[in-house]
């Protein structure tokens, strides 16, 4: 909005606001982008806190957990909303409207966001421990991810939303066997030539796999104070010079990366991202005043995985957020081994003393600081190398 504000004053006035140029550049609008969203968090943070308490929406422990967990029982959670606001005000304000990746991100996440919103309020409001039915969230989950996945199919290959349509047209004509352009291929990191012909069918299923599955993995690390949300700022940050590197045509022609018109733009909503996250863990660090819930955990992973997807970095999002994908792979793996062990034994046996992995850590005698600055250490090292691969080919 403040680019077209901006653009249309340089028009009046090219002489005595010539000065407002600099709105054009991405890095400038990032840099306002992420300040922007840190100030509404942290002026806001206490307001919202305040709200929740005031509606008696705390955190409910389970009795069967980790006992030091037991003090946090009526923390006020759901406070994701101040994450979504800060990202949605800022990117709203500083990002240009025409751009099709950018409301394609913003729409996957506050739609997960909403997801997450039901499942908290009933859980917390109207007391259901289940809150929103296992196959009622990944129905809605899997409607989001798949009407962005067959998007993007078309949206990633092409420059303009009548580009899209047709190419649309011309696959359904061809009988469903017309192939995406190259730039539409699975990109294996840390090769030159190295890429995957995914087909229609395959793309769509790779994303609706990458963009449900880091929606899940997120919320499954949200579990200690501060734990998810420095992981998602890193790893959201990291994408935003990956989409700001595929959205020029001299950095990704020099790094051997294909060249999407437009994802430069995403990097406005990655800072967005970041600096509503750092509000976020202002109020969020140990001792938390405040829990994410799924209203926010839900929507940060499932706009991290938009991103790579849109991005082509798939792979590298699994390298860069191994935290996350080990907590989900940590409980499918205690759950399959039960399950197993209790038909073949008849007794359930256990891989992990609790899952998902950071409880596993805390019941080995672990504090939890210890277990979320040393996750975040992890992060870091895998965002390094995830970065590494821009130039490591």
């Amino acid at each position: 909005m403040l680019l077209s504000l901006a653009q249309w004053l340089q028009m009046m006035y090219p002489n005595e606001l010539g000065f407002l140029r600099v709105f054009n550049y991405i890095t400038f609008r990032a840099v306002m982008a992420a300040l922007t969203a840190l100030l509404i968090g942290l002026a806001f943070g206490p307001w919202v806190i305040r709200r929740l308490t005031e509606m008696k929406i705390g955190q409910p422990i389970r009795q069967y957990g980790v006992q030091q967990h037991l003090a946090k029982s009526g923390t006020p959670t759901m406070g994701g909303v101040l994450i979504l606001i800060g990202i949605g005000v800022s990117t709203l304000l500083w990002f240009d409207w025409s751009n099709r990746f950018v409301w394609v991100v913003m729409l996957v996440t506050m739609g997960f966001g909403a997801i997450g919103w039901v499942d908290d309020w009933r859980k917390v409001v109207r007391k259901d421990p289940e809150g929103m039915r296992s196959r009622e969230k990944f129905f809605w989950q899997s409607l989001i991810g798949l009407l962005a996945a067959i998007y993007l199919a078309f949206s990633v290959s092409e420059t303009s939303f009548l580009g899209v349509v047709e190419l649309f047209f011309r696959w359904v004509r061809s009988g469903f066997s017309t192939d995406l352009p190259p730039k539409a291929d699975l990109m294996v990191p840390f090769f030159k030539t190295v890429s995957y012909p995914l087909g229609v069918f395959g793309f769509i299923a790779l994303s609706y796999f990458v963009i449900v599955g880091s929606s899940n993995a997120v919320n499954f690390t949200d579990g200690l104070d501060g734990l998810a949300i420095m992981p998602v700022v890193m790893v959201g940050s990291a994408l935003g010079v990956f989409a700001y590197v595929t959205g020029s045509s001299v950095y990704s022609k020099y790094l051997l990366f294909p060249y999407i018109p437009g994802s430069g733009e995403l990097l406005i909503f990655c800072a967005a991202m970041a600096g509503a996250g750092l509000a976020f863990l202002w109020f969020n660090t140990h001792p938390a005043q405040v829990f994410m819930g799924d209203v926010g955990a839900l929507a940060l992973g499932g706009g991290l995985g938009t991103l790579a997807v849109i991005t082509r970095q798939e792979i590298v999002l699994g390298i860069m957020g191994g935290v996350f994908v080990a907590e989900v792979l940590s409980v499918m793996l205690q759950v399959s081994w039960f399950k197993y062990t209790k038909k073949k034994f008849g007794e359930g046996r256990r891989i992990f003393k609790m899952a998902p992995l950071h409880h596993h850590f805390e019941k080995s005698g672990w504090k939890e600081t210890q277990v979320v600055v040393r996750f975040w250490i992890i992060t870091m090292l895998l965002c390094l190398i995830g970065l590494a691969s821009l130039k490591l080919r």
